[in-house]
Formats: C-alpha cells, sequence, structure tokens
C-alpha cells in the first residue's frame, strides 16, 4: 500500500477460542489471470462488473468453503528434503527475543504480540502439501497458531474484507477474508515438529494447504486487515501473477 495510516500499537491479554470444527472437502481449482471462461454463461457476465476485486477471486469464492478441512497426510508421508528454500532478498536477520508480530488496521484491538504471547495460544499441528507454482511440491508438517484465532482477538471491522501480510525482508501479500480464516491456515512456528529455522522463514510464516507457495509469506511482521483491495496486491502479483492463488 502506498500510504498507510499509522497505527496504535498494544500489548493485549488475549483469550483464545479453541472450537471443534466441522470436516469438509474442497474439490475444485481454478487458475487464471483473473479471466474465466468454462461455461459459466450469464453468472459470468455479472461477475464481470465488479471491478474492485480480481474476477478470479469472485468466481473462485462461490466454490470455496471457507469451513472445509483439507485431507492431510500421515507422519509417514512427510517430505523433509523436498521443501525448497526460496528467497525474495535473501534470509533477514530477526531477532526471536525482541520480535513482535502487529495486527492492525480496521480492527478494534489492535495487537503487538511477542512469540511467547503466540506460543500461548491452541497450538496447531497439520501435514500438508505445499505447492509451488514452479512445478514442485512437498508434503510438510507445520504448527503454530490459527490465523482466525488472532484475528478474533483483533476484533475485525465488518467491513473487513483483505488481508495484507507484510515480511521483514520487504515482501508483501494480500488475501481474501475468507481463506485467511480458513481453519488450516496458519502463522506457523515449527516445521516437521521442530522449531521454525530462518531459512524457512522463522520465527513466523504463513502455512496454509489452500493456496500456492508464493501466498505463503516467511518472516511476517505485520497482519493488515482492510475493506479496500489497494493496487499493490502482491509482489508477484503486481508482475502478473494470479492473485486469488487458490488450491
Amino acid at each position: 500500500m502506498s500510504q498507510e495510516p499509522e497505527q496504535k500499537q498494544q500489548n493485549s491479554e488475549i483469550e483464545f477460542d479453541d472450537t471443534d470444527l466441522v470436516p469438509r472437502r474442497r474439490f475444485l481449482t481454478l487458475a487464471g489471470a483473473g479471466l474465466l471462461t468454462i461455461g459459466f454463461g450469464s453468472l459470468a457476465e455479472g461477475l464481470v462488473g465488479g471491478l474492485s476485486e480480481p474476477l478470479n477471486q469472485q468466481v473462485e469464492s462461490l466454490i470455496f468453503k471457507p469451513q472445509q478441512i483439507v485431507p492431510e497426510f500421515p507422519i509417514s508421508a512427510i517430505e523433509p528434503e523436498k521443501l525448497i528454500i526460496n528467497s525474495f532478498r535473501g534470509t533477514p536477520a530477526i531477532n526471536p527475543l525482541a520480535y513482535r508480530l502487529t495486527i492492525d488496521g480496521e480492527v478494534n484491538n489492535p495487537l503487538s504480540l511477542s512469540m511467547g504471547d503466540l506460543q500461548k495460544a491452541p497450538f496447531t499441528s497439520m501435514i500438508i502439501r505445499h505447492v509451488c507454482v514452479e512445478g514442485w511440491a512437498a508434503i510438510v508438517q507445520w504448527g503454530g497458531v490459527r490465523l482466525r484465532d488472532l484475528i478474533a482477538i483483533a476484533q475485525p471491522s465488518a467491513q473487513v474484507k483483505y488481508v495484507y501480510f507484510y515480511s521483514a525482508d520487504g515482501y508483501y501479500e494480500s488475501w481474501d477474508i475468507d481463506s485467511v480464516m480458513h481453519p488450516q491456515t496458519l502463522m506457523a512456528y515449527q516445521r516437521n515438529g521442530q522449531a521454525l529455522t530462518p531459512e524457512y522463514g522463522a520465527p513466523l510464516r504463513l502455512a496454509s494447504p489452500i493456496k500456492l507457495g508464493y501466498k505463503l509469506s516467511k518472516w511476517v511482521t505485520r497482519i493488515q486487515l482492510t475493506s479496500v483491495l489497494g493496487k499493490k496486491r502482491g509482489y508477484w502479483e503486481d508482475l502478473g501473477y494470479e492473485w486469488y492463488a487458490g488450491l
């Protein structure tokens, strides 16, 4: 975002709701750079008019089920050597003791959380496939806190539709709010049962089975909730990649 209002940061007493979820299954992936012509007919015509958000998001959001669990893998399926280390501007140096995660924007309760705060939240672990747009994939176990738990504490306004992620290396991404609130979207601080290491995004990174790898930001330092998707939508998206990037 070219201009971002200053936000108050505050330490907040955090409480978490660990409600169980009903598992479902997502069954369809759509791709493309914003135009989808696969026989939706008048439905697609109606969607074209909404220029405030990408067309591929509008179509995919009709199919995406925000609470539907993606099937996971057994621990024996983990592929520790297949997760390739990609970097944007090299691995940033972050002191985990001084690290803070800021959650702000259109929220009633801005947060500034240490790793200690995050590790007090209910821990969630999942074994999923990480899929890279470059054509490779790896089955990985991620552990951390569900992002929706943190968002709930921040108390977003009813108008929030998008979430921006800013990283210590200057990388930036944006997601739709439904994908952010998916129960398998984590802020992860473990990989394959061990503490996350810097080259894989420590101290904190996004992990989810519902997005392509370039949406899964490493070294996240700020999460900004907003009702408006700005001109800058993501580092790779601004160079022509698909914005929604759902699996």
